[in-house]
């Protein structure tokens, strides 16, 4: 594999991409904005499944990756591609465990002849445990994790963004770049055995201290608690637009109260969060009922300036234009439409090309 140009914090990292659909491609293509040289493997005849499934997530998250496709069943293509795992830095792949190690391309294996190769393996469950073979997306892992089950009942996704795909491919991003400086230290490559669904318990940990902590010890009640809190969630004004609110600390609260004339809650004893609690759904409608008054642009001004936490609610459309992100630069133009570039100002960091190797 050749090296990647000058430039960027992980310029001259070599990356042997094997997965598929969305967890491992976001990993990999936030390494291509950071400067790593990514190589897709793909099978044929079709290649990753996303081409297919979804086009427009593949282009969105291959930008700047090299595609090639090749049998890992065909002895000759296998020795290629093994070639080139001899040579690289890093190695993603999602499938189930044992997948690849059946192919001949399993960690034990490759870090005999390349024994600085970090081997990624980014899947649902993790390589061991009872499940750890079994098929799953997104739905499952938070479901699994106990996430979902705080969530509004009904059936549908919970979630709008796949977060448990998302949340553990930035887990492997930053475990990728530990290892990288871990190897810095000690000469030696390692494996990555990231569970998705481990990524997500983790997450979890800020939810069950706070039930320890609350006594909220059946999942109605934990439901209320984190879906129900006082002047936190998004609110309709006069206009119809929607605005979120989040005055959870007590010097933002009295602001919010001096701000849209709350007098009904100008009491001491709903100074303190802990004596707003309790009150929560009645202040959210009086919040709700004085908004109704105000148009959207009015309010927003209004409790910007009195320092309140407020954002206008924005639909995915209207991301690009707006100010904020447009004097940071964050948007750039793709065969996708306009995309997010990395989100970390840092020095190097580069927008991949806009367009996908078609592979």
């Amino acid at each position: 594999m050749p090296a990647a140009g000058e430039g960027g914090p992980l310029s001259g990292v070599r990356v042997l991409d094997f997965s598929e659909l969305l967890p491992g491609p976001f990993l990999t293509q936030s390494l291509v904005e950071l400067g790593a040289d990514v190589l897709k493997v793909e099978r044929p005849p079709h290649g990753d499944t996303a081409r297919r499934l979804a086009p427009a997530l593949f282009e969105a998250v291959n930008r700047g990756k090299r595609c090639v496709r090749a049998d890992l069943k065909n002895d000759e293509q296998r020795a290629q591609v093994r070639q080139l795992a001899d040579e690289a830095d890093v190695l993603v792949e999602s499938y189930r465990p044992g997948v690849l190690a059946r192919l001949g391309f399993d960690y034990e294996v490759l870090q005999q002849s390349n024994p600085r190769l970090i081997h990624v393996s980014l899947t649902g469950y993790g390589a061991s445990g009872p499940r750890a073979h079994w098929p799953g997306h997104d739905i499952n892992y938070l479901a699994a994790s106990g996430s979902l089950a705080l969530a509004p009942e009904g059936g549908a996704p919970a979630y709008p963004l796949p977060v448990a795909d998302l949340g553990g491919a930035v887990y492997a991003l930053a475990a990728v770049n530990a290892a990288l400086f871990q190897r810095e230290r000690t000469g030696r490559g390692q494996r990555l055995d990231i569970s998705l669904t481990d990524c997500m318990l983790h997450w979890m940990n800020t939810r069950l201290a706070t039930f320890r902590h609350t006594g909220a010890n059946e999942v109605v009640a934990q439901r209320r608690t984190v879906r129900t809190r006082p002047a936190y969630g998004v609110f309709t004004c006069r206009d119809g637009l929607q605005l979120s609110l989040g005055a959870l600390e007590d010097h933002f609260w009295w602001a919010l109260v001096e701000s849209l004339r709350l007098d009904d809650w100008r009491d001491a004893a709903y100074r303190l969060y802990a004596g707003r609690m309790p009150q929560a759904e009645a202040i959210n409608r009086s919040i709700a009922a004085a908004l109704q008054g105000l148009d959207r642009a009015e309010a927003v001004g209004q409790l910007a300036a009195a320092d309140v936490p407020v954002f206008e609610l924005l639909a995915p459309y209207e991301l690009a234009s707006n100010e904020q992100f447009a004097v940071r630069g964050l948007f750039t133009d793709t065969t996708s439409g306009a995309l997010c570039r990395f989100p970390v100002r840092m020095e190097g960091v580069r927008a991949p090309p806009g367009r996908t190797d078609a592979g």
